[in-house]
Protein backbone atom coordinates (compact mmCIF):
# COMPACT_ATOMS: atom_id res chain seq x y z
CA UNK A 1 0.00 0.00 0.00
CA UNK A 2 1.63 3.52 -0.81
CA UNK A 3 1.55 6.20 1.37
CA UNK A 4 -2.29 7.81 1.61
CA UNK A 5 -4.57 9.66 3.70
CA UNK A 6 -5.30 6.12 5.45
CA UNK A 7 -1.01 4.88 5.44
CA UNK A 8 1.99 5.89 6.55
CA UNK A 9 5.14 4.85 6.61
CA UNK A 10 8.51 5.90 9.37
CA UNK A 11 11.88 4.20 10.11
CA UNK A 12 11.82 4.08 13.36
CA UNK A 13 9.63 4.76 16.66
CA UNK A 14 9.58 8.34 17.73
CA UNK A 15 6.84 9.80 20.10
CA UNK A 16 6.13 12.51 18.19
CA UNK A 17 4.66 10.01 15.93
CA UNK A 18 1.59 9.79 18.19
CA UNK A 19 -0.15 12.93 16.45
CA UNK A 20 -0.49 10.43 13.13
CA UNK A 21 -2.07 7.93 15.30
CA UNK A 22 -4.22 11.08 16.71
CA UNK A 23 -4.36 11.83 13.03
CA UNK A 24 -6.23 8.15 11.95
CA UNK A 25 -8.82 8.09 14.86
CA UNK A 26 -9.91 11.51 13.84
CA UNK A 27 -10.77 10.96 10.50
CA UNK A 28 -10.75 7.37 8.83
CA UNK A 29 -8.56 5.77 10.76
CA UNK A 30 -5.06 3.71 9.00
CA UNK A 31 -2.39 2.05 9.11
CA UNK A 32 1.00 3.32 10.77
CA UNK A 33 3.84 1.08 9.79
CA UNK A 34 7.07 1.67 11.85
CA UNK A 35 10.87 0.00 10.06
CA UNK A 36 9.72 0.92 6.55
CA UNK A 37 11.24 4.12 4.68
CA UNK A 38 10.13 6.75 2.37
CA UNK A 39 10.57 4.46 -0.57
CA UNK A 40 8.00 1.53 1.28
CA UNK A 41 11.25 -0.75 1.82
CA UNK A 42 10.99 -2.47 5.07
CA UNK A 43 14.11 -1.62 6.62
CA UNK A 44 13.90 -3.79 10.16
CA UNK A 45 13.35 -2.29 13.81
CA UNK A 46 15.71 -3.12 16.82
CA UNK A 47 13.96 -4.96 19.95
CA UNK A 48 10.81 -4.99 18.37
CA UNK A 49 9.09 -7.07 21.43
CA UNK A 50 9.22 -4.65 23.27
CA UNK A 51 7.22 -2.17 21.40
CA UNK A 52 4.58 -4.62 21.31
CA UNK A 53 4.41 -4.19 25.16
CA UNK A 54 5.04 -0.05 25.37
CA UNK A 55 2.99 0.91 22.06
CA UNK A 56 -0.52 0.20 22.85
CA UNK A 57 -0.02 1.53 26.41
CA UNK A 58 1.46 4.86 25.17
CA UNK A 59 -1.37 5.27 22.53
CA UNK A 60 -3.97 4.30 25.39
CA UNK A 61 -2.56 6.61 28.12
CA UNK A 62 -1.57 9.36 25.91
CA UNK A 63 -4.58 9.20 23.33
CA UNK A 64 -7.21 7.19 25.06
CA UNK A 65 -7.69 5.24 22.19
CA UNK A 66 -6.89 1.56 21.90
CA UNK A 67 -4.84 0.45 18.80
CA UNK A 68 -4.40 -3.10 16.97
CA UNK A 69 -0.24 -2.79 17.31
CA UNK A 70 1.12 -6.31 15.13
CA UNK A 71 4.65 -7.56 14.73
CA UNK A 72 4.94 -8.31 10.36
CA UNK A 73 7.97 -9.67 8.23
CA UNK A 74 8.50 -9.01 5.15
CA UNK A 75 11.68 -10.28 2.98
CA UNK A 76 12.91 -11.51 6.42
CA UNK A 77 12.81 -7.59 8.16
CA UNK A 78 10.88 -7.29 11.13
CA UNK A 79 8.31 -4.14 11.55
CA UNK A 80 5.48 -2.74 13.17
CA UNK A 81 2.16 -2.21 12.12
CA UNK A 82 0.00 0.16 14.38
CA UNK A 83 -3.65 -0.11 12.96
CA UNK A 84 -6.10 2.69 14.14
CA UNK A 85 -9.96 2.85 13.96
CA UNK A 86 -11.85 6.41 13.44
CA UNK A 87 -13.41 7.39 16.00
CA UNK A 88 -17.05 8.87 16.57
CA UNK A 89 -15.73 11.15 19.32
CA UNK A 90 -12.82 13.87 19.22
CA UNK A 91 -9.62 12.38 19.91
CA UNK A 92 -6.44 15.20 21.15
CA UNK A 93 -2.62 14.66 22.28
CA UNK A 94 -1.71 17.34 24.72
CA UNK A 95 -5.11 19.32 24.57
CA UNK A 96 -4.26 19.60 20.78
CA UNK A 97 -6.23 17.91 17.82
CA UNK A 98 -5.06 16.81 14.49
CA UNK A 99 -6.11 15.24 11.35
CA UNK A 100 -5.35 13.55 7.87
CA UNK A 101 -5.92 15.98 4.60
CA UNK A 102 -4.20 13.65 1.49
CA UNK A 103 -1.01 11.45 3.43
CA UNK A 104 -0.11 14.83 5.48
CA UNK A 105 -1.24 15.17 9.40
CA UNK A 106 -2.54 18.66 9.94
CA UNK A 107 -3.11 20.33 13.37
CA UNK A 108 -6.57 22.28 13.48
CA UNK A 109 -6.87 25.35 14.41
CA UNK A 110 -9.55 27.92 14.48
CA UNK A 111 -12.58 27.56 12.30
CA UNK A 112 -11.58 24.25 11.27
CA UNK A 113 -11.38 23.28 14.92
CA UNK A 114 -14.66 24.23 15.23
CA UNK A 115 -16.15 22.43 12.38
CA UNK A 116 -14.38 19.09 13.25
CA UNK A 117 -16.09 18.91 17.27
CA UNK A 118 -19.40 20.27 15.84
CA UNK A 119 -19.44 17.16 13.57
CA UNK A 120 -17.93 15.00 16.50
CA UNK A 121 -21.02 15.95 18.12
CA UNK A 122 -23.19 15.39 15.20
CA UNK A 123 -23.79 19.32 15.01
CA UNK A 124 -23.40 21.54 12.14
CA UNK A 125 -21.97 24.68 12.31
CA UNK A 126 -25.27 26.39 10.79
CA UNK A 127 -27.31 24.51 13.77
CA UNK A 128 -25.28 26.29 16.57
CA UNK A 129 -27.73 28.40 19.02
CA UNK A 130 -26.70 32.24 18.80
CA UNK A 131 -27.43 34.45 22.52
CA UNK A 132 -28.79 37.52 22.87
CA UNK A 133 -30.94 37.68 19.23
CA UNK A 134 -34.92 37.19 18.76
CA UNK A 135 -37.42 36.33 16.44
CA UNK A 136 -37.92 39.80 16.79
CA UNK A 137 -35.27 41.18 15.39
CA UNK A 138 -35.89 39.29 12.50
CA UNK A 139 -36.73 41.67 8.52
CA UNK A 140 -40.44 41.12 8.60
CA UNK A 141 -40.35 41.96 4.90
CA UNK A 142 -38.10 38.99 4.54
CA UNK A 143 -40.29 36.33 6.11
CA UNK A 144 -43.36 37.59 4.45
CA UNK A 145 -41.38 37.17 1.28
CA UNK A 146 -40.54 33.81 1.96
CA UNK A 147 -44.09 32.83 2.74
CA UNK A 148 -45.27 34.23 -0.45
CA UNK A 149 -42.01 32.06 -2.48
CA UNK A 150 -43.27 28.90 -0.38
CA UNK A 151 -46.29 29.16 -0.84
CA UNK A 152 -45.86 29.18 -4.60
CA UNK A 153 -43.67 25.98 -4.52
CA UNK A 154 -45.86 24.09 -2.18
CA UNK A 155 -43.14 22.66 -0.10
CA UNK A 156 -44.77 23.75 3.12
CA UNK A 157 -47.43 23.04 4.92
CA UNK A 158 -50.32 26.25 4.81
CA UNK A 159 -50.70 25.67 8.48
CA UNK A 160 -47.80 26.40 8.79
CA UNK A 161 -47.06 29.65 6.57
CA UNK A 162 -50.04 31.19 8.52
CA UNK A 163 -48.39 30.66 11.87
CA UNK A 164 -46.99 33.98 13.67
CA UNK A 165 -43.02 34.53 12.75
CA UNK A 166 -41.86 32.40 15.70
CA UNK A 167 -44.01 29.49 14.76
CA UNK A 168 -43.06 29.83 10.97
CA UNK A 169 -39.22 29.72 12.28
CA UNK A 170 -39.48 26.71 14.74
CA UNK A 171 -41.69 25.08 11.64
CA UNK A 172 -38.41 25.42 9.66
CA UNK A 173 -36.23 23.86 12.69
CA UNK A 174 -34.33 27.08 13.01
CA UNK A 175 -34.76 27.10 16.52
CA UNK A 176 -32.69 25.73 19.20
CA UNK A 177 -34.39 25.64 22.40
CA UNK A 178 -35.24 29.60 22.65
CA UNK A 179 -32.74 30.43 20.87
CA UNK A 180 -32.18 31.04 17.09
CA UNK A 181 -29.97 29.05 14.88
CA UNK A 182 -26.94 30.91 13.01
CA UNK A 183 -28.98 29.57 10.09
CA UNK A 184 -31.62 31.77 11.11
CA UNK A 185 -29.46 34.48 11.75
CA UNK A 186 -28.29 34.68 8.10
CA UNK A 187 -31.80 33.84 6.20
CA UNK A 188 -33.78 36.49 8.06
CA UNK A 189 -31.69 38.81 9.84
CA UNK A 190 -31.39 42.46 8.27
CA UNK A 191 -27.58 42.55 9.38
CA UNK A 192 -26.58 38.92 9.88
CA UNK A 193 -22.61 40.59 9.83
CA UNK A 194 -23.20 41.19 13.52
CA UNK A 195 -22.61 38.03 14.15
CA UNK A 196 -21.10 36.14 11.60
CA UNK A 197 -18.41 37.68 9.79
CA UNK A 198 -17.64 37.79 6.29
CA UNK A 199 -21.20 36.78 5.29
CA UNK A 200 -21.34 38.88 2.16
CA UNK A 201 -20.71 38.98 -1.62
CA UNK A 202 -18.44 40.40 -3.87
CA UNK A 203 -18.50 41.24 -7.14
CA UNK A 204 -15.60 42.79 -9.60
CA UNK A 205 -14.81 43.38 -12.93
CA UNK A 206 -11.35 42.60 -14.18
CA UNK A 207 -9.60 43.30 -17.13
CA UNK A 208 -7.08 41.09 -15.72
CA UNK A 209 -6.31 39.63 -12.70
CA UNK A 210 -4.17 42.59 -11.34
CA UNK A 211 -6.33 44.82 -13.41
CA UNK A 212 -9.97 45.46 -10.83
CA UNK A 213 -12.08 48.21 -13.25
CA UNK A 214 -14.89 48.45 -10.18
CA UNK A 215 -16.41 46.23 -7.76
CA UNK A 216 -19.56 45.68 -5.76
CA UNK A 217 -20.44 44.63 -2.29
CA UNK A 218 -23.74 42.61 -1.58
CA UNK A 219 -24.83 42.84 2.05
CA UNK A 220 -27.95 41.71 3.84
CA UNK A 221 -29.50 38.44 4.68
CA UNK A 222 -29.20 35.40 2.42
CA UNK A 223 -32.45 36.07 0.45
CA UNK A 224 -31.62 39.59 -0.21
CA UNK A 225 -28.21 39.16 -1.16
CA UNK A 226 -29.53 36.55 -4.03
CA UNK A 227 -31.96 39.05 -5.42
CA UNK A 228 -29.29 41.48 -5.32
CA UNK A 229 -26.09 39.58 -6.96
CA UNK A 230 -28.61 38.32 -9.69
CA UNK A 231 -29.85 41.94 -10.57
CA UNK A 232 -26.82 43.24 -10.42
CA UNK A 233 -24.95 40.37 -12.56
CA UNK A 234 -27.53 40.95 -15.69
CA UNK A 235 -27.79 44.86 -15.25
CA UNK A 236 -24.51 45.78 -14.54
CA UNK A 237 -21.89 42.75 -15.03
CA UNK A 238 -22.98 41.05 -17.99
CA UNK A 239 -23.72 42.58 -21.62
CA UNK A 240 -26.81 41.22 -22.87
CA UNK A 241 -27.50 40.46 -26.95
CA UNK A 242 -30.38 43.17 -28.32
CA UNK A 243 -33.11 41.50 -30.47
CA UNK A 244 -36.56 42.24 -31.45
CA UNK A 245 -39.45 40.40 -32.51
CA UNK A 246 -41.23 43.07 -34.35
CA UNK A 247 -41.36 45.62 -31.81
CA UNK A 248 -41.13 43.53 -29.04
CA UNK A 249 -37.28 43.52 -27.45
CA UNK A 250 -35.53 40.43 -25.96
CA UNK A 251 -32.50 40.28 -24.35
CA UNK A 252 -29.82 37.08 -24.68
CA UNK A 253 -27.90 36.96 -22.24
CA UNK A 254 -24.27 34.52 -22.67
CA UNK A 255 -24.70 32.41 -19.94
CA UNK A 256 -28.74 31.35 -18.88
CA UNK A 257 -30.23 33.22 -15.82
CA UNK A 258 -31.37 29.76 -14.08
CA UNK A 259 -28.02 28.63 -14.44
CA UNK A 260 -26.22 31.84 -13.13
CA UNK A 261 -28.77 31.89 -9.68
CA UNK A 262 -28.55 27.88 -8.91
CA UNK A 263 -24.52 28.46 -9.07
CA UNK A 264 -25.09 31.19 -7.02
CA UNK A 265 -27.64 29.35 -4.70
CA UNK A 266 -25.38 26.49 -4.51
CA UNK A 267 -22.06 28.83 -3.31
CA UNK A 268 -24.75 30.41 -1.07
CA UNK A 269 -26.18 26.86 0.40
CA UNK A 270 -22.44 25.37 0.73
CA UNK A 271 -20.30 27.84 1.79
CA UNK A 272 -17.87 27.51 5.05
CA UNK A 273 -19.54 30.80 7.03
CA UNK A 274 -17.05 29.93 9.83
CA UNK A 275 -13.87 31.02 7.49
CA UNK A 276 -15.28 34.75 7.56
CA UNK A 277 -14.62 34.99 3.78
CA UNK A 278 -17.13 36.40 1.17
CA UNK A 279 -18.72 34.39 -2.08
CA UNK A 280 -16.61 35.91 -4.58
CA UNK A 281 -17.44 36.64 -8.08
CA UNK A 282 -15.28 37.25 -10.80
CA UNK A 283 -16.29 38.84 -14.51
CA UNK A 284 -14.12 39.35 -17.16
CA UNK A 285 -14.65 39.57 -20.61
CA UNK A 286 -14.67 36.29 -21.82
CA UNK A 287 -15.65 34.12 -18.48
CA UNK A 288 -17.06 34.55 -15.17
CA UNK A 289 -16.03 33.04 -12.13
CA UNK A 290 -17.48 31.72 -8.55
CA UNK A 291 -15.64 30.81 -5.72
CA UNK A 292 -16.65 29.94 -2.63
CA UNK A 293 -14.29 28.00 0.23
CA UNK A 294 -16.75 25.42 0.90
CA UNK A 295 -15.82 21.56 0.45
CA UNK A 296 -17.17 18.74 -1.00
CA UNK A 297 -17.92 15.58 1.36
CA UNK A 298 -15.27 13.54 2.10
CA UNK A 299 -13.63 11.77 -0.79
CA UNK A 300 -16.03 13.12 -3.30
CA UNK A 301 -14.82 14.19 -6.38
CA UNK A 302 -15.71 17.02 -8.83
CA UNK A 303 -16.76 14.02 -11.54
CA UNK A 304 -19.29 12.82 -8.59
CA UNK A 305 -20.57 16.28 -8.84
CA UNK A 306 -21.21 16.44 -12.28
CA UNK A 307 -23.39 13.22 -11.81
CA UNK A 308 -26.34 12.23 -10.04
CA UNK A 309 -25.34 12.17 -6.74
CA UNK A 310 -27.56 12.43 -2.88
CA UNK A 311 -27.81 15.82 -1.37
CA UNK A 312 -24.92 16.26 1.33
CA UNK A 313 -25.58 20.37 2.04
CA UNK A 314 -22.50 21.84 4.33
CA UNK A 315 -25.40 23.96 5.67
CA UNK A 316 -28.15 21.48 5.98
CA UNK A 317 -30.68 24.25 7.63
CA UNK A 318 -29.88 26.82 5.39
CA UNK A 319 -30.53 24.22 2.35
CA UNK A 320 -33.82 23.27 4.07
CA UNK A 321 -34.96 26.54 4.34
CA UNK A 322 -34.13 27.40 0.46
CA UNK A 323 -35.86 24.77 -0.99
CA UNK A 324 -38.70 24.78 1.50
CA UNK A 325 -38.67 28.52 -1.01
CA UNK A 326 -38.52 26.69 -3.50
CA UNK A 327 -35.02 28.24 -4.89
CA UNK A 328 -33.26 24.93 -4.69
CA UNK A 329 -34.14 21.21 -4.98
CA UNK A 330 -33.02 18.73 -2.52
CA UNK A 331 -31.88 15.75 -4.69
CA UNK A 332 -28.40 16.69 -5.27
CA UNK A 333 -29.70 18.14 -9.07
CA UNK A 334 -28.41 21.56 -8.60
CA UNK A 335 -25.57 20.71 -11.11
CA UNK A 336 -27.41 18.31 -13.27
CA UNK A 337 -29.96 21.25 -14.16
CA UNK A 338 -27.31 23.80 -14.71
CA UNK A 339 -25.34 21.33 -17.36
CA UNK A 340 -28.94 21.04 -19.31
CA UNK A 341 -29.67 24.62 -18.86
CA UNK A 342 -26.62 25.13 -20.57
CA UNK A 343 -26.46 22.66 -23.09
CA UNK A 344 -30.18 23.67 -23.95
CA UNK A 345 -29.29 27.16 -24.47
CA UNK A 346 -26.28 25.94 -26.92
CA UNK A 347 -23.44 26.78 -24.63
CA UNK A 348 -20.56 25.06 -22.87
CA UNK A 349 -21.49 23.34 -19.28
CA UNK A 350 -19.34 25.32 -16.51
CA UNK A 351 -16.13 24.24 -15.64
CA UNK A 352 -15.87 22.55 -12.17
CA UNK A 353 -12.21 23.34 -10.25
CA UNK A 354 -11.94 21.86 -6.56
CA UNK A 355 -8.10 22.83 -4.89
CA UNK A 356 -7.64 23.51 -1.16
CA UNK A 357 -9.04 26.81 -1.67
CA UNK A 358 -12.40 26.03 -2.10
CA UNK A 359 -15.28 25.45 -5.11
CA UNK A 360 -14.40 27.03 -8.23
CA UNK A 361 -17.56 27.50 -11.22
CA UNK A 362 -16.30 28.95 -14.66
CA UNK A 363 -18.38 30.02 -16.98
CA UNK A 364 -17.15 30.94 -20.89
CA UNK A 365 -19.12 34.07 -21.80
CA UNK A 366 -18.25 33.73 -25.59
CA UNK A 367 -21.35 36.24 -26.57
CA UNK A 368 -20.50 39.68 -27.61
CA UNK A 369 -18.00 41.21 -25.92
CA UNK A 370 -19.46 44.08 -23.12
CA UNK A 371 -18.93 47.00 -25.91
CA UNK A 372 -20.99 44.71 -28.52
CA UNK A 373 -24.57 45.26 -29.71
CA UNK A 374 -25.49 42.40 -31.85
CA UNK A 375 -29.26 42.07 -33.57
CA UNK A 376 -31.64 39.34 -34.37
CA UNK A 377 -34.01 42.64 -35.57
CA UNK A 378 -37.44 41.36 -37.37
CA UNK A 379 -38.10 44.26 -39.22
CA UNK A 380 -41.75 46.23 -38.83
CA UNK A 381 -43.24 47.93 -42.28
CA UNK A 382 -42.96 51.17 -40.58
CA UNK A 383 -39.16 50.42 -40.19
CA UNK A 384 -38.09 48.83 -43.35
CA UNK A 385 -39.95 52.24 -44.85
CA UNK A 386 -37.41 54.11 -42.86
CA UNK A 387 -34.48 52.63 -43.91
CA UNK A 388 -35.49 52.67 -47.37
CA UNK A 389 -35.89 56.29 -47.52
CA UNK A 390 -32.53 57.30 -44.92
CA UNK A 391 -29.82 56.93 -47.56
CA UNK A 392 -29.65 60.55 -47.11
CA UNK A 393 -30.07 61.66 -43.34
CA UNK A 394 -33.25 62.81 -42.00
CA UNK A 395 -34.51 64.54 -38.71
CA UNK A 396 -36.83 62.65 -36.20
CA UNK A 397 -40.07 64.64 -37.61
CA UNK A 398 -39.37 63.52 -41.46
CA UNK A 399 -39.00 59.92 -39.99
CA UNK A 400 -42.24 60.21 -38.58
CA UNK A 401 -44.30 62.14 -41.10
CA UNK A 402 -42.53 58.85 -43.24
CA UNK A 403 -44.29 56.60 -41.11
CA UNK A 404 -47.35 58.21 -40.65
CA UNK A 405 -46.83 58.44 -36.65
CA UNK A 406 -48.00 61.39 -34.69
CA UNK A 407 -46.63 60.29 -31.24
CA UNK A 408 -43.18 61.31 -30.85
CA UNK A 409 -42.41 59.11 -27.39
CA UNK A 410 -44.25 55.96 -28.96
CA UNK A 411 -42.53 56.07 -32.56
CA UNK A 412 -39.26 57.19 -30.48
CA UNK A 413 -39.49 53.78 -28.40
CA UNK A 414 -41.10 51.43 -30.72
CA UNK A 415 -39.66 52.22 -33.99
CA UNK A 416 -36.63 54.12 -34.09
CA UNK A 417 -34.72 53.18 -30.93
CA UNK A 418 -34.38 49.47 -31.67
CA UNK A 419 -33.06 50.53 -35.42
CA UNK A 420 -30.51 52.35 -33.11
CA UNK A 421 -29.48 49.94 -30.58
CA UNK A 422 -29.57 47.57 -33.44
CA UNK A 423 -26.60 49.45 -35.30
CA UNK A 424 -29.10 49.32 -38.13
CA UNK A 425 -29.28 53.06 -38.09
CA UNK A 426 -26.89 55.82 -36.83
CA UNK A 427 -27.26 59.04 -35.33
CA UNK A 428 -25.08 62.26 -37.18
CA UNK A 429 -24.36 64.39 -33.80
CA UNK A 430 -23.70 61.02 -31.61
CA UNK A 431 -21.78 62.81 -28.82
CA UNK A 432 -25.30 65.25 -28.73
CA UNK A 433 -28.21 62.64 -28.81
CA UNK A 434 -30.91 66.07 -27.90
CA UNK A 435 -29.58 68.38 -30.33
CA UNK A 436 -32.45 70.07 -32.15
CA UNK A 437 -29.94 69.50 -35.60
CA UNK A 438 -29.93 65.81 -34.68
CA UNK A 439 -30.53 63.82 -37.97
CA UNK A 440 -30.64 60.40 -38.52
CA UNK A 441 -29.57 57.82 -41.50
CA UNK A 442 -29.24 54.55 -42.30
CA UNK A 443 -26.12 52.25 -41.47
CA UNK A 444 -24.26 49.40 -43.96
CA UNK A 445 -25.61 46.87 -41.58
CA UNK A 446 -29.12 48.74 -42.12
CA UNK A 447 -28.41 48.17 -45.41
CA UNK A 448 -27.43 44.56 -44.87
CA UNK A 449 -30.71 43.91 -42.91
CA UNK A 450 -33.18 45.73 -45.64
CA UNK A 451 -31.73 43.66 -48.38
CA UNK A 452 -32.04 40.44 -46.28
CA UNK A 453 -36.10 41.31 -45.53
CA UNK A 454 -36.61 42.49 -48.94
CA UNK A 455 -35.61 38.56 -49.87
CA UNK A 456 -37.59 37.42 -47.41
CA UNK A 457 -40.55 38.27 -48.26
CA UNK A 458 -40.16 38.13 -52.17
CA UNK A 459 -42.41 36.01 -53.87
CA UNK A 460 -41.16 32.26 -54.56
Amino acid sequence: MPESQNVEWKESWRDEYLKWVCAFANTQGGVLDIGRNDDGVVVGLDDVESFLVTLPNKIRDMLGVMADVDLLNEDGEPFIRITVEAYPYPVSLRGKYYTRSGSTTQTLTGAALDRFLLSKTGLRWDAVPVPNVAVADLDTDTLKDFRERAAKSKRLDQKALEERDAGLVGKLRLMDGEHLKRAAVLLFHPDPERWIAGAWIKIGYFETNADLRYQDEIHGNLFQQVDKAMDLLLTKYMKAEIGYEGVQREERYPVPEEALREILLNAIAHKDYASNVPIQISVYEDRIQFWNNGQLPEAWTVEQLQAKHSSQPHNPDIANTLFRAGLIEAWGRGIERVIQACETYGIKPPELKLDATGLWVTFGLDGPSRDQVGTKLVLSRDQEKILRNSIESSSLLELMELSGRSNRTKFRDQVLRPLLDAGLMEMTLPDKPKSSKQRYRITKAGQAALADSTRDSAPR
